[in-house]
C-alpha cells in the first residue's frame, strides 16, 4: 500500500482552484526558491523538518484511504460551490506515484483534482500524472533560465517543456507567477512573461504578490531566511505589473 508524506491538509481553501475546496500540501521539492513560504518542504530542509516535533513540519505518511476519508468530510462544499481538492506542496510531482493513486480515485469519486506544481520533473513522469489533472496551476518563476536558477537552483527548461505539453494535451492550465521585489516585478518582466505564455499558449495568469507568512518558519528550521526584511506586496502596488498581461490579452487576476 503506498503512503505519502503529507505536511498539512488545508480546509476551505479559496485560492488554489475554483469553490471551495481542500488544499493537500505534500513534503519534497526539488526547488530552492529562496522566498519560499514552506520551508519545510524543499529537499534542502527535510533533515531538519524531519527532526522537528512538530508535524506541520515534519509531515506524517498518509495511505490514499487515510487523505481521502479527509477530504471527503467536505464534499458538501465542493458540491455547493462548484470546488475540489487540491494537491500542493512543496512539489507534488516528488512524490508522483502515490499522488496519481490518489487523483484516480479522488476523480473515480466525482471530485474535481485540482495540483498545484513547478512542473519540475521528467516528460515521462509529467506525461503519465497529469492524464489525471482536471485543471493545472502552474507555478512560474522566471521567464529566463539563467535568472530562474540562480534563486530556485535549476533551470526551467524542463518545466517550459512540461508546461507546452500539458497545453497541447488539452488540459487547462493557468500560470502562477509569485511576484518577488527584485526578482521579478519590473514592467521588463511582465512583458516577456506575457510574451512567453502566450507563445506556450496559456491565455490566464494568477499573481501573488510576494507576502512574509513563512518567515517564523526559517527560524524554527535554523535556517537563514534571505528575503528578512524585504517589503511585503500588495495588489495595488502591482497595478501597472497587472495591467502589461492584460495589455497583451491574457486574463490576470491576484491571489
Amino acid at each position: 500500500m503506498k503512503k505519502g508524506l503529507i505536511f498539512n491538509i488545508q480546509k476551505f481553501s479559496i485560492n488554489d482552484g475554483p469553490g471551495i475546496r481542500s488544499t493537500v500540501f505534500f513534503c519534497g521539492c526539488p526547488l530552492s526558491c529562496r522566498w519560499c513560504s514552506n520551508p519545510e518542504s524543499q529537499n534542502r530542509y527535510r533533515k531538519q523538518a524531519s527532526m522537528s516535533e512538530d508535524p506541520k513540519l515534519s509531515g506524517r505518511l498518509w495511505t490514499v484511504e487515510e487523505v481521502l476519508e479527509e477530504l471527503e468530510k467536505d464534499r458538501c462544499f465542493y458540491e455547493e460551490s462548484g470546488g475540489g481538492i487540491t494537491l500542493s506542496g512543496g512539489e507534488v510531482l516528488q512524490q508522483h506515484a502515490f499522488a496519481e493513486e490518489l487523483l484516480k480515485e479522488a476523480q473515480r469519486r466525482g471530485l474535481h483534482c485540482a495540483v498545484e506544481t513547478t512542473g519540475y520533473a521528467s516528460r515521462e513522469i509529467f506525461a503519465g500524472f497529469v492524464d489525471h489533472v482536471d485543471l493545472l496551476l502552474f507555478d512560474m518563476k522566471h521567464w529566463d533560465r539563467e535568472k530562474h536558477y540562480e534563486k530556485t537552483g535549476v533551470y526551467n527548461d524542463q518545466i517550459l517543456e512540461n508546461m507546452r505539453y500539458a497545453v497541447k494535451k488539452g488540459i487547462p492550465v493557468i500560470a502562477r507567477i509569485p511576484v518577488i521585489p527584485g526578482f521579478n516585478n519590473g514592467i521588463l518582466d511582465a512583458e516577456q512573461f506575457s510574451r512567453l505564455l502566450l507563445s506556450i499558449g496559456i491565455r490566464e495568469v494568477h499573481l501573488l504578490p510576494f507576502h512574509q507568512f513563512g518567515e517564523k518558519k526559517y527560524a524554527r528550521l535554523g535556517a537563514d531566511y534571505e528575503m528578512a526584511g524585504c517589503r511585503q506586496l500588495h495588489p495595488e502596488d502591482l497595478e501597472e505589473y497587472r495591467d502589461v498581461f492584460a495589455a497583451h490579452g491574457l486574463e490576470c487576476s491576484f491571489r
